[in-house]
């Protein structure tokens, strides 16, 4: 779904407000984070997901960069969120997520909303949350998931369907 014009001009009216300079840079995309989760740590997970947004690699996100990430994570469908929770977790840009990736991440996102949420007895860590998800998607059982593997399981898993509609309706 397209954004109108107006609403575009709304988004970077307010884009240039809270960054006059144009751009956005790590520091302060912590801020908004740490807006959005005041009672949990999202210093590592906003780091993680800045790396992702700032596709240029210039150290800054762009109003261009921010609108694709809030299109993607509020209107994308499925499988382009899928896409981008994959980037997410692979971390050295290698085409597989590695058990280490997928540690560090998912720490980030214990840190930041761990307190805040209820996770089953046999998800209630990271390391028993990567060992289900392992289980369910690395069919090769090589120990890394490729992307094939990622969006194939993550139908046998509706938790992460169900995360990556955190968004939806945000714009």
């Amino acid at each position: 779904m397209l954004l109108e014009q107006r609403e575009l001009q709304q988004w970077h009216n307010a884009f240039l407000k809270d960054c006059p300079s144009g751009t956005l840079d790590k520091d302060e995309f912590q801020k908004l984070y740490r807006q959005l989760f005041p009672l949990g740590d999202p210093s590592v997970f906003s780091r993680h997901v800045f790396r992702i947004i700032d596709e240029d690699n210039d150290g800054f996100i762009s109003f261009k960069e921010f609108m694709i990430a809030l299109s993607i994570a509020s209107r994308g469908n499925v499988e382009e969120k899928l896409e981008w929770a994959f980037r997410l977790y692979d971390i050295d840009n290698d085409g597989a997520i590695s058990r280490s990736e997928m540690y560090r991440v998912m720490l980030s996102i214990y840190q930041m909303i761990g307190e805040l949420v209820h996770f089953p007895d046999n998800e209630n860590t990271p390391e028993k949350r990567i060992d289900r998800i392992f289980e369910l998607l690395d069919e090769n059982q090589d120990g890394l998931l490729t992307l094939e593997e990622f969006m194939k399981g993550s139908e046998k898993d509706p938790n992460i369907v169900r995360a990556l509609g955190l968004y939806d309706g945000l714009v």
